[in-house]
């Protein structure tokens, strides 16, 4: 293979993650999915719906990702999030952190993309802010701070962190049975819980969820079969074609909004060039302004007050911290990293969420507060 076969391939490999982020942006604008939102209905009205939706995006997301690896179309410990380290107290302050600011910004890292898509004008600086304090936690400040204080805080696990792994360690069964029967366990048991509401069970609540998860599974396909070489002709390693981690990966969205930024910033810089990622953040978006425009919902959005744009400020800067912190946001652990059966990533979900509940909660006694 040579260079021109390379950057051909690579091309691909972005076009396909821009084509993947539209459909998940212009189905998530339609169906309003957002996980902020999910834990919102529940914590405000013990409305599980959009909860149910979101749940069923990670059960096919689970049944496709496992699936392909099952029958060694894939390989999920080349992943981020299959890796021997247990970076425990980087998973739990880093979640909370990114819980905590989605809800102070109106949405976590994809549902600013959406509403910038629909004409959010205070999403545009979330986007800012939430992409610098990225960078800063990826390169700079606080980079020096998650690795002398949180990264080093782990437990070092014999193998990968993946549940198929830890129970064939344990001895109960191989990996591969292992792999297949927790994959269809728990993917099939979230379909289950999803559908056993039976006002959940119609098409304007199943296809998204259904949708979202293949757009999961296929950008595991995507980076870990198309964009996969098992010896790059220059390093004479294995390499994954054009994602910014050099592994395989799916959709996320914190690190590549940093990387979105760079991108942009050094424009002339001929080694920073498009990557899955960068690629994902453009799709997302497009896919959004699509749908908006389309159906006439496209409205401009500014801050109402100095109290709101301090919450969208601080929001946008806790969620770059914790994004990079716990390895990923909603989309980047709750989805992706969570198909993975990754044990770092069920505990980033759980602090996400407890995070995004304790905002709430503070927002109500703040609103008790003034009234």
């Amino acid at each position: 293979m040579n260079d021109s076969d390379i950057a051909s391939l690579s091309l691909t490999v972005v076009w396909g993650a821009f084509a993947l982020a539209f459909v998940f942006g212009f189905v998530a604008q339609r169906s309003n999915f957002c996980t902020m939102g999910a834990v919102s209905d529940i914590v405000n009205m013990g409305d599980w719906t959009r909860m149910r939706m979101w749940i069923t995006a990670v059960a096919v997301a689970i049944l496709g990702a496992n699936g392909m690896a099952y029958l060694g179309i894939i390989d999920l410990s080349k992943s981020i999030y299959q890796t021997p380290n247990f970076n425990w107290l980087s998973y739990l302050v880093g979640g909370l952190c990114f819980g905590f600011g989605m809800t102070l910004a109106s949405g976590c890292g994809s549902k600013t993309l959406l509403r910038i898509g629909s004409g959010s004008l205070k999403s545009v600086v979330v986007f800012l802010v939430l992409g610098i304090a990225a960078y800063m936690t990826l390169k700079g400040l606080f980079g020096v701070f998650r690795v002398a204080m949180l990264d080093p805080v782990r437990i070092t696990m014999a193998g990968t962190q993946d549940l198929p792994s830890l129970l064939a360690r344990a001895g109960l069964a191989d990996k591969k049975t292992l792999q297949l029967l927790l994959g269809a366990g728990f993917g099939g048991g979230l379909l289950v819980f999803a559908l056993k509401q039976r006002e959940f069970r119609t098409a304007e609540n199943l296809v998204p969820g259904l949708v979202i998860g293949l757009v999961i599974a296929g950008g595991w396909y995507l980076s870990g079969k198309v964009g996969y070489l098992p010896e790059h002709p220059k390093t004479l390693e294995e390499a994954f074609l054009a994602t910014n981690s050099g592994r395989m990966e799916s959709l996320s969205y914190v690190s590549p909004i940093a990387y979105t930024l760079e991108w942009l910033m050094f424009w002339s810089d001929t080694s920073k060039v498009a990557t899955f990622g960068i690629a994902s953040v453009f799709g997302l978006v497009l896919g959004s302004f699509v749908y908006s425009v389309a159906t006439k919902t496209f409205r401009w959005e500014g801050f109402r007050d100095s109290e709101d744009t301090a919450n969208h400020l601080v929001g946008g800067a806790l969620m770059g911290f914790g994004g990079v912190t716990a390895l990923g946001c909603t989309v980047g652990q709750g989805l992706t990293g969570i198909s993975t059966l990754a044990l770092g990533s069920f505990l980033v979900l759980g602090a996400i969420i407890a995070g995004s509940w304790a905002a709430f909660k503070y927002q109500i006694w703040r609103l008790e507060k003034i009234a």
